[in-house]
């Protein structure tokens, strides 16, 4: 008689494989990509290499699905705080780069894995397009800030596309895996710079009222 397998057979089969993908991001935001070894995945699991392999393709394929999990949770997270902070593009921006900045300078570990560091081309894919859903949500801002009159006019999608790359830059520093933690004084600095920053690139106005200069 050919095996069937019943409900309760692939509930448990997707249980080990959200297991198996939980572990992974754990593994990435402690040590990164470079952490995330089938065999350090396998034993946090207390599963053998082998049965990894017969849920995923490849570890590449693996850590493309983590990488995509955890892309998704921040763009959420920034579409939900944008969406939340009023009508002024200006409001919606310092949002944004609040957002942005904030949790990477506290999950400095897996930002610099989001953001930085080198990875596969299969998981390239995904961070291209996870900066390209943050340039999505920057045009949008920036088009209804020329709309009112918010911001001087430009391009939406290059302007977008140069803060995020500007706020990512700024960052570098201050996440990367060698350098030590910043203090919340420190990391409350870093974000209002990058964020005067971006507001004078702009020809913003900011959130006291006040034209960048």
């Amino acid at each position: 008689m050919p095996y069937r397998q019943t409900a309760l057979t692939r509930q448990n089969a997707r249980d080990k494989r959200d297991g198996m993908l939980r572990a992974a991001r754990s593994l990435v935001a402690a040590e990164g990509f470079k952490g995330a070894t089938v065999a350090a995945i396998a034993a946090r699991c207390q599963a053998s290499v082998g049965s990894v392999y017969s849920y995923f393709d490849s570890r590449d394929r693996l850590l493309a699905e983590v990488f995509r999990s955890a892309a998704s949770h921040e763009i959420d997270l920034a579409r939900t705080a944008v969406a939340g902070t009023g009508q002024q593009a200006a409001e919606r921006l310092g949002e944004l780069i609040r957002i942005f900045s904030g949790r990477a300078l506290h999950r400095r570990r897996m930002a610099w894995a989001l953001l930085f560091e080198p990875v596969s081309p299969v998981v390239e894919e995904e961070r291209l397009v996870y900066r390209g859903s943050y340039t999505d949500i920057g045009e949008q801002i920036i088009r209804d800030g020329l709309t009112s009159g918010n911001f001087v006019p430009q391009d939406p999608r290059l302007a977008a596309s140069a803060v995020m790359g500007a706020i990512s830059e700024a960052l570098v520093g201050w996440i990367r895996p060698d350098s030590r933690e910043p203090s919340p004084d420190e990391q409350a600095g870093v974000v209002d710079a990058i964020r005067l920053f971006c507001f004078r690139a702009l020809g913003a106005h900011d959130l006291a009222g006040g034209a960048a200069r």
